[in-house]
């Protein structure tokens, strides 16, 4: 008997592991998405746009998938939120304007 209910909360353990990978996964797409977002948005390469989402996400403390879910959809909708807007100009502005490392090719 003891074995069975092991066995119960094992699986138990297991499914919930699978719905939290689940949920990491679609994070995971939509950061990709932004950051692709980002890219076109400022010119900037793959690293420097996954920093401006991790300063918009700090500077306007919004979690990082909230985010990215926003910036998606700003091109179809046309729209941010303000803070996210400003805090987005911003962090491109700063990139923008610091020095590259050596030997860095950015698309700006």
């Amino acid at each position: 008997m003891r074995q069975q209910e092991d066995s119960v909360h094992r699986i138990i353990a297991l499914q919930q592991e699978v719905e939290q990978l689940k949920h990491a996964v679609v994070s995971h797409a939509v950061v990709d998405q932004a950051i692709g977002v980002v890219i076109a948005y400022a010119g900037v390469l793959p690293g420097t746009a996954w920093d401006v989402l991790k300063e918009v996400s700090q500077h306007t403390n919004t979690k990082l998938r909230e985010v990215a879910e926003h910036i998606v959809q700003w091109p179809r909708c046309e729209w941010l939120p303000p803070e996210i807007r400003q805090a987005l100009d911003s962090s491109v502005e700063r990139h923008r304007h610091s020095p590259m490392p050596s030997g860095s090719v950015d698309a700006r």
